[in-house]
């Protein structure tokens, strides 16, 4: 049993993978809304369209995967590590799930992960990887092979290439994201599965500043100021079904002045969801340098558009 620099997480060897212990995470988005109205993370929104309760936000699991990352690479998948994720299964609060990472050849720069849960389903499932030189990853190949989305009705007025333009964005200890992520950094740090002191305030980061956690890049990444880039109709409930964050210059730090400049790359689509594909590119503010990238499958619910057009009983 080992444990990897800046972790106390307990990882063990298991018929060829490295897995992480069991957590049960936090569902800390009960209060979120996006257009007046909550989401899925709500219990009663959730269950009215046939979830258990409300979902846990995909990238809350991603935190159990940094220290197996960390494990295999080092410090260096801090910096230029990459997560690429298809999300099958919801987790809700109380559920118990392991993070799984198949060893690869040694010398490999990728590696494919799943996360389970304890009754034997597969939450998520993708890989990891070192940038520039993994390879392909799970969305990218993904993208390559998207079915063309022949009608969009939720999703009509958004098209491929529009952009947000850029948009200033830090996270520092005590602010709160705004409505779509009504807690603090101090608060998931105070929930996160794998705490570190390389999170926390006068910690021991090698980089000499306290590091954003990995599942809290995707709140940076996505905190639009409470005005959202694209006109999705405000009454649509959505969800990530797919999801990437690519580090090309990190880690990200506390308090560090970014700027994100978030562009529509594709479509798909399924029987049930209209789906835009979201490129967010973060830069240090003020310059050119690319730090991170993220890649989002942000599907809307067909029936959530459906029902709000229905007349009142």
């Amino acid at each position: 049993m080992v444990r990897p620099e800046g972790f106390d997480t307990p990882i063990e060897t298991i018929a060829g993978e490295i897995v992480g212990p069991w957590r049960r995470p936090r569902q800390m988005l009960h209060n979120q809304s996006y257009g007046g109205h909550a989401t899925i993370h709500d219990e009663g929104t959730a269950r009215a369209l046939g979830f258990r309760s409300g979902t846990i936000e995909g990238p809350t699991h991603f935190s159990q995967f940094v220290p197996l990352c960390a494990a295999l690479w080092g410090r260096v998948w801090h910096e230029r590590g990459c997560i690429s994720v298809h999300f099958r299964e919801p987790v809700y609060d109380g559920d118990a799930v392991r993070a799984c990472l198949a060893l690869p050849p040694t010398g490999a720069r990728i590696a494919r992960i799943r996360m389970v849960n304890d009754r034997g389903a597969t939450i998520l499932e993708g890989d990891v990887s070192l940038a520039p030189d993994g390879g392909p990853s799970e969305l990218e190949r993904r993208l390559a092979n998207l079915r063309r989305l022949p009608e969009r009705v939720i999703l009509r007025d958004i098209k491929v290439g529009m952009r947000s333009g850029r948009r200033l964005v830090v996270m520092p200890f005590g602010k709160t994201m705004g409505s779509l992520y009504p807690f603090t950094l101090e608060d998931k740090l105070a929930a996160i599965t794998e705490p570190s002191p390389w999170y926390e305030p006068g910690g021991t980061s090698p980089w000499g500043h306290p590091i954003i956690p990995l599942e809290m890049a995707s709140v940076l990444m996505k905190y639009t100021d409470e005005t959202p880039p694209f006109c999705v109709p405000q009454q649509v409930v959505r969800l990530i079904a797919d999801q990437e964050i690519r580090y090309v210059e990190g880690p990200l730090f506390v308090g560090q002045a970014y700027e994100i400049d978030q562009e529509v790359i594709a479509f798909s689509g399924s029987r049930r969801t209209e789906s835009m594909w979201i490129r967010t590119s973060l830069y240090e503010a003020g310059t050119d340098r690319l730090v991170a990238v993220m890649l989002i499958n942000e599907a809307s619910l067909k029936e959530t558009l459906a029902a709000a057009d229905q007349p009142p009983a």
